[in-house]
Order: structure tokens, then C-alpha cells, then sequence
């Protein structure tokens, strides 16, 4: 006669979903040509973000998906980018325009001289079933329904001052708490050590044991560009963009070469946070999914550990 099969709890049920996760992972190194992880040791949950930390991350993606999704609908308006205080129609910096006749047009992409096609994604796509001239697809605006300018900028707008509530609320909690110091800021020691742990990353061999309590060189330089100089930049090439604003802080077109120029930084620096959303999202997955999201959401990591449990 069989046994009774195993009753299914919380535990065991995580457990089975680490164990195939692990499987998944070992076949895809495999593919790559890279050797299977050593066996899983110990491990303890260890308190690594605290609830300010949770909480502020969680509003800030929400907030920066509204801010790109909004500003794309904004940008659709005139989807070109110059540079300097004008906009030389005859020759932008950046374009999603058509080309072709009214009823056969595809979409390109103009890069200073550079042509290239990018029909169905920028430049023309398809609109409620219908083909259109637009900078960025239906499906990546807010709102998304038709073209809607006014919209968008109170959408983006709205968000634009949450996320700039939510980051001097960081900024204040990471130096009150000393977490910048230990934390965000790089030490000489990130840099000396950069090559090996690029290396390490690409092998995918990430950090254990008491090393993984910390934020790593990468992580540290990583996120203190994106905190400490992408986020006050696009702020304020934002804030460069609005007359009233110009009229009240006049040195601000002069600091980034004039408005037009602004826009295409703060262009650049949206899509220098979405490159490092998607960079995030791969090594949360590669690092451990399950383990990285209860982190930010309960604040428990997992550690491993030569030492056995108890």
C-alpha cells in the first residue's frame, strides 16, 4: 500500500517552488555554457529593508510607470528631439516620423543621419485597428484611448510632484538614518574590485553568507547615479521645460543650453530609468525571485550559511 501523500502547507509548497525555480535556472546556465550552482546551504532570514525603504520603492515605481506612460503621450504630441534653445524642424537631433504616401506610409526612426525601420513599434503603428502616424505605440501611453495631450500632462504632472515628494522623503531617510554612508555611497574598494565583480555578475555568481547582507560595488554605483544624479536631473530638466518655471528660475535654460536641449536630457534620462528597470527586473530574476520580492515586501531575506540551522 502507498503513502499517504504529503499534505500541502505554506512551507512545503515554497519549497517545491524553489526546487523547480532552481531546476529552470540550472538548464538555462546550462545553455549558456555555465556550471550548475553548488547545492543550496542553511539559511536564516535576515531584516534587510526596513519599512520606509518598502514603502518609498513601491510608490516611486508606481509613480515613475505613470510618469514614462504619460510622458510618451506627451511626446507624441511632437515626436522629435532637438538640441539648444530652438527646434530646426529640417534637422532634429531625434524623429519618429512616417514616410510614404497617405495610404502606404511605414514608420522610421531618424538618429541624426541615421535612418532606420521601425514600422508597426515607432513611428507608425496601429491605433483601435487602424494604422497611424505616432511617435510610440497606442498600448505604451496613458492615456492610451486616442492622442490626448491636455491629459497627459495632467497625468504626468500630478505624478511628477508625488515623485518628487517621494524622493526628498529618501533622500531625508537614508542620511537620517546613516544608510547613504553605508550603504549607497562607493567606497575606493567598489572601484578596485569593479572588474571582478562584473565578472562574477556575468557568471552569474552572486554574492552569500554575510556579503549578501549588503549591497555589492555595482549595486552601490548603480543606484546612487540613479538616485543621486539621474533623479535630480530629470527633475530638473522638467523643470527647464515649463515657462512658468523659466520666468521664476531664468538661469535654468542657460544651465542645460537652452529648452529644447533640456527636453532631450530629460528624454535620455527616461529612458536611462527604464534601461535600469529592465537590468533590475533580470538580476532579481537570476538572483532569486522569490526571495528578492519578500524581501521588498516583508523586509526578510534569506541568507545562506555554512552554519546549520538553530
Amino acid at each position: 500500500m502507498s503513502d499517504a501523500a504529503e499534505p500541502v502547507t505554506q512551507g512545503n509548497l515554497a519549497e517545491r517552488l524553489r526546487s523547480n525555480w532552481d531546476r529552470m535556472f540550472d538548464h538555462a546556465r546550462a545553455l549558456v555554457a555555465l556550471s550548475p550552482r553548488e547545492p543550496r546551504r542553511p539559511r536564516y532570514l535576515f531584516y534587510r529593508h526596513t519599512i520606509p525603504v518598502r514603502a518609498l520603492h513601491w510608490l516611486n515605481a508606481i509613480s515613475m510607470l505613470v510618469m514614462l506612460m504619460s510622458g510618451l503621450q506627451i511626446f507624441n504630441a511632437h515626436p522629435s528631439l532637438y538640441w539648444g534653445n530652438g527646434s530646426d524642424f529640417d534637422h532634429p537631433f531625434v524623429s519618429l516620423t512616417a514616410e510614404g504616401t497617405q495610404d502606404n506610409f511605414h514608420g522610421v526612426t531618424l538618429i541624426g543621419s541615421w535612418k532606420f525601420n521601425t514600422d508597426g513599434w515607432l513611428g507608425a503603428s496601429d491605433d483601435n485597428g487602424t494604422k497611424s502616424v505616432r511617435g510610440f505605440p497606442q498600448w505604451a501611453t496613458l492615456p492610451a484611448a486616442s492622442p490626448n495631450l491636455a491629459l497627459g500632462r495632467l497625468w504626468h504632472f500630478a505624478f511628477a510632484w508625488l515623485l518628487v515628494a517621494n524622493g526628498l522623503a529618501y533622500f531625508a531617510y537614508v542620511f537620517a538614518s546613516g544608510r547613504f554612508k553605508y550603504e549607497l555611497l562607493p567606497t575606493k574598494k567598489d572601484f578596485a574590485n569593479l572588474p571582478a565583480e562584473i565578472a562574477n555578475h556575468l557568471r552569474l555568481r552572486f554574492a552569500r553568507g554575510e556579503e549578501a547582507k549588503h549591497y555589492n560595488g555595482i549595486q552601490r554605483m548603480t543606484y546612487f547615479v540613479v538616485i543621486f544624479v539621474l533623479g535630480p536631473l530629470i527633475v530638473l530638466t522638467g523643470l527647464t521645460m515649463s515657462p512658468t518655471m523659466d520666468s521664476a528660475f531664468p538661469f535654468l535654460p542657460w544651465v542645460f543650453g537652452g529648452r529644447q536641449s533640456a527636453r532631450t536630457i530629460h528624454f535620455i534620462c527616461a529612458f536611462s530609468f527604464v534601461a535600469f528597470f529592465i537590468v533590475h527586473i533580470v538580476m532579481v530574476i537570476l538572483s532569486g525571485p522569490w526571495n528578492n520580492l519578500r524581501s521588498m515586501i516583508t523586509g526578510r531575506y534569506a541568507i545562506e550559511t555554512e552554519k546549520p540551522n538553530g
